[in-house]
């Protein structure tokens, strides 16, 4: 108890961790839950845990404020189950709407990140190409990330409101 209020934060974590483990289970988060997933540790280690200096994180946009609007994102990894009704390099339109969606990691963190096929999705320009720049990269992430996974592909973080296209849109 901490003044008066039980946590749960431990029996949640460990049911987490079943959930993936043991059950075989799926993560995704959009956005907010991106974020989550990747302040859990969740992403990029598959597993709950605290964060080192060097962990790849999710920060403020580059341009200092909220960002929305549609962007084009084309699929770099089809790692993830998640991704299993899509092919590397197709692209896709997407809406946008966040102020802390920049995707910033060190080289070596990146490179690991690359060879492991855990680069999911990028933010890419009208010819398709990966890129930093303004509009098509709207928060300035690194290497134009737009989503990662877990190493094994059973968690999946994105940026873009994929949820918010189709036939079965939420929202």
């Amino acid at each position: 108890t901490v003044t008066g209020v039980q946590t749960c934060a431990l029996p949640i974590s460990e049911a987490v961790m079943r959930l993936l483990r043991e059950r075989d289970g799926l993560m995704l988060g959009i956005c907010n839950g991106f974020q989550a997933l990747v302040k859990l540790g969740l992403l990029p280690y598959g597993e709950i845990r605290p964060l080192t200096a060097d962990s790849p994180t999710l920060t403020f946009n580059s341009i200092g404020r909220h960002v929305s609007q549609m962007v084009s994102t084309r699929i770099s990894s089809t790692l993830s189950p998640w991704l299993a009704a899509v092919e590397t390099g197709d692209i896709h339109t997407i809406a946008v709407s966040h102020g802390e969606g920049r995707f910033v990691a060190s080289a070596e963190w990146l490179q690991r990140l690359a060879d492991q096929g855990q680069i999911a999705t990028q933010y890419v320009d009208p010819d398709g190409c990966a890129t930093s720049r303004l509009p098509f990269n709207p928060n300035g992430s690194i290497m134009a990330i737009e989503g990662i996974t877990s190493r094994d592909g059973r968690v999946f973080g994105k940026m873009g409101h994929s949820e918010r296209i189709g036939t079965n849109k939420i929202g």
